[in-house]
């Protein structure tokens, strides 16, 4: 499942997709500036994402719809973290309530990610909310060289960290991983969430 930006529910997943986050109008403009600084062309930037050209111009025109998969995939070509895709201009004082923000959801995968807040300058995380439901697991691909995953889990139960050997977290528990490899989050149980942060070592 991919960014939306109204209310619905999808019918394979189940989950309410209520956001105003992650507009495309957003996502398109954070590509083309970011692709700009680090002049590179459509085609190089499609090619180091495993993205077809026609894609990346759609996204960078507003018109396409991607995946979480698809954002990760494009920060690591561009060498930007995830959050800098999605999320527009801070003000100072910034509330996020509940079951808002920039959200996007996998699209294999009954899981949504939404970012709460990504990295000023100077610093090197950003956070999210993180959700899934039992099926099929959320398997990750490597991020950025240096990224470190850290999890609190909030609710539910679910098996998290290294592709090979997650563990299997329970409300409260913490876990901390390198997500430049690839990693997994599994929900055991209906409504797991948790809050994760991205650091950029």
């Amino acid at each position: 499942m991919f960014v939306k930006t109204n209310r619905s529910t999808d019918g394979a997943n189940g989950m309410s997709q209520e956001t105003t986050g992650a507009p495309l109008e957003i996502i398109a403009a954070s590509l083309r500036r970011e692709r700009t600084r680090a002049g590179l062309s459509l085609t190089e930037v499609a090619r180091r994402a495993g993205l077809a050209k026609s894609t990346l111009s759609q996204l960078e025109s507003g018109t396409g719809n991607p995946s979480v998969e698809t954002l990760w995939a494009l920060g690591v070509a561009l060498d930007v973290p995830f959050s800098r895709l999605v999320e527009p201009e801070r003000p100072k004082v910034r509330v996020v309530r509940a079951g808002k923000g920039p959200t996007v959801f996998a699209e294999h995968s009954d899981y949504a990610c939404t970012l709460l807040s990504a990295c000023p300058t100077g610093a090197r995380r950003d956070i999210y909310i993180v959700r899934g439901e039992p099926g099929t697991p959320r398997r990750s691909d490597p991020h950025m060289t240096g990224v470190v995953e850290h999890i609190v889990l909030c609710a539910g139960r679910a098996r998290i960290g290294v592709l090979d050997a997650p563990e299997e977290l329970h409300p409260g528990d913490y876990i901390s991983y390198p997500g430049d490899v690839p990693h997994i989050f599994e929900a055991l149980e209906p409504g797991t969430y948790g809050v994760e942060i991205s650091e950029y070592i």
